[in-house]
């Protein structure tokens, strides 16, 4: 049975209503409200999920602020995440928000979309927003299931996320890809022209392929070492890659091209590299090219979507491709693949 007894301050004035509910097989409860009949409710619905064995305790997250979470997941969570330099980010937006300072019992959907409100009226994309939703979403499944917050609801999975923009259909197209390489220029780089016959042929993403760096406060960060000598097999044909985007090793299968192309490059003893640039410096070339051979709107990415559709029009199957490319579901990979109505006009007949 809860006891509900007034509350004083040191000045002996009536400032509340303390409840205590002790009952056996639970931890003794202990909360203090403003007026009795917010005491007499709560003691009322406590005692009653004891009774039908549902109780939770809620003392930990009714205690605990959204910040001191976010304090505790960057000791505790993203050193051992692949991408926790991403997620760093995420985070120390996160703790500069308002829902920061609530108490984690009570953050709402409605919360979470005021806070998507806000990071669209600073401009960011649809993207960006669903990888913040996706780093507070982990957050509260964490407190939940490791950090005796057993009562939480996850308040991400109740509001509606940004519609993700339709994927880029960038493909080459004609004599784009011959125009391409004759406007590779050996003497800016010699590392353009195999680059990008590799990543045609194999539909590798840039930091699969090269040594990649970032800028975080003021410091150069290495995000990809690139592909090494030490992972490539040419009598298998084949191109481990033990760190990719998803977290998951995977082994390439290489064609007679890439092979070709492997063959072809310069192999410094004292650099393991396969390709021995950077991302930038390729960026940097690529876009030089695509100037000279007077091709628009292409990335270096879009590689990975035309290499990704020559697989499926060469006639992989899709769980084939899907061990080539790494990619996870087959909702991302149909987000890659972009398949040319007159190739499969022809398989027709």
């Amino acid at each position: 049975m809860a006891s509900i007894t007034p509350s004083y301050d040191r000045e002996g004035e009536h400032i509340g209503w303390q409840v205590a509910i002790r009952k056996k097989g639970f931890p003794a409860q202990y909360k203090t409200f403003r007026t009795r009949k917010e005491a007499e409710g709560w003691a009322t619905v406590t005692e009653s999920e004891m009774l039908r064995g549902i109780w939770r305790d809620r003392s930990a997250s009714e205690g605990t602020t959204l910040k001191e979470c976010l304090d505790r997941y960057a000791q505790e969570i993203i050193p051992s995440k692949k991408s926790g330099d991403r997620e760093m980010g995420y985070l120390q937006q996160w703790q500069k928000r308002p829902i920061a300072k609530r108490f984690m019992a009570s953050i709402e959907g409605q919360d979470v979309a005021v806070s998507i409100k806000e990071m669209e009226s600073e401009g960011k994309g649809a993207n960006t927003i669903r990888l913040h939703l996706a780093l507070l979403s982990h957050l509260f499944e964490v407190a939940r299931k490791e950090w005796r917050m057993s009562s939480l609801v996850n308040p991400v999975e109740t509001v509606r996320k940004p519609k993700l923009p339709q994927g880029r259909d960038r493909r080459l197209f004609g004599d784009e890809e011959n125009r391409l390489l004759a406007a590779c220029d050996n003497r800016q780089t010699i590392w353009l022209r195999p680059a990008i016959i590799f990543a045609i042929e194999t539909a590798m993403r840039s930091g699969e392929m090269l040594e990649t760096w970032r800028y975080s406060n003021k410091e150069q960060i290495k995000t990809s070492i690139g592909l090494q000598w030490t992972d490539v097999d040419l009598n298998k044909r084949t191109a481990h890659l033990p760190k990719t985007k998803n977290g998951e090793a995977r082994t390439v299968p290489l064609s007679s091209r890439a092979i070709q192309v492997l063959q072809d490059l310069p192999h410094h003893p004292n650099d393991p590299r396969v390709f021995g640039t950077t991302y930038e410096g390729i960026h940097q070339a690529f876009v030089r090219a695509c100037k000279r051979a007077g091709i628009e709107d292409l990335r270096f990415h879009d590689l990975r979507h035309e290499a990704t559709s020559r697989f499926f029009e060469k006639g992989l199957r899709e769980m084939q491709v899907a061990a080539i490319t790494g990619h996870k579901t087959l909702q991302m990979l149909k987000r890659y693949t972009h398949l040319k109505a007159e190739d499969l006009a022809k398989l027709l007949g």
